[in-house]
Formats: C-alpha cells, structure tokens, sequence
C-alpha cells in the first residue's frame, strides 16, 4: 500500500462574537472522502494569526468554559502592545501561544479517533476578521 495524501480548506464565517466553533463534522465528511478506509493521521491547520484549534468537549458548557478562561488569561484590555482594531486586540494575537492554530490526529479505518466526549473545534476571539479559513489534510497509508 502507498502513502497518500489529500487536503481541502474549508471558508468558515465565525462572526462578530467570540466562539468555540465545532467541526469535527466537517473533518469527518472530509474523512470519508479522502480516508476510504485507511488509517493515517488528520491534521487540521488554520492559517490565521488570531485563532486556534483545540479538542475539547461541546454543548456541555465547556466551550464557554473555555472563552471564559481565555478572558481571564487575556484580558481585552489596553495593556497589550499590539494595537489595532478593536480595544483589546493584541490579547488576540497571543492565543495561538495557548490554543495553537494546529491539531493532526489519528485516523483508524477511515475514521476519526476521537474520545467520547471529544471534538475538535476552531477558536476564534478575534470579532475584527470573521472570515477564516481551515485546512484539512489526510496522509494515510
């Protein structure tokens, strides 16, 4: 069997507020087209200064659990010496450091290796650009 690989990028709109936006259905879909079966590894990039990936439980309050630790980490505040765009700002170029813009994951029979509770989900604090981009690359075997 030879090694493969496949990518596609997905244009995400996240809007003017703050979110944990889940995409673990999209990284699945993307799976079932470019695994077919095969085991490998996910890796899912976005290519933005501002925001991150992170793999966490949604819907039971942890995704708010997290913005919330990302302001008390990171207060958007005029303490930050990146200045432009809304007050606050800078705090959103030092995400990264702490949720990377990053994530590459197991891929078993096709499908993705996720624990029960998990997710994968793009963080975005930054309310200035809502406009993001995600790429999903597959390299599997």
């Amino acid at each position: 069997m030879s090694d493969s690989f496949t990518t596609t990028v997905l244009n995400i709109t996240t809007g003017t507020a703050e979110t944990v936006m889940d995409l673990t259905r999209e990284c699945e879909e993307f799976l079932s087209r470019s695994a077919s079966g095969r085991d490998g590894l996910l890796n899912i990039f976005v290519p933005h200064a501002t925001a991150g990936i992170a793999v966490l439980e949604t819907g039971a309050g942890s995704d708010d659990d997290l913005l919330a630790a990302l302001h008390h980490l990171l207060p958007a505040d005029d303490r930050w010496q990146h200045r432009h765009g809304s007050p606050g700002h800078g705090r959103d170029h030092v995400l990264p450091a702490l949720v990377p813009p990053h994530a590459t994951l197991p891929v078993i029979g096709g499908r993705l290796e996720l624990g029960t509770w998990q997710s994968v989900c793009l963080v975005d604090t930054n309310r200035d650009n809502p406009e993001r981009r995600v790429r999903l690359s597959f390299l599997g075997q």
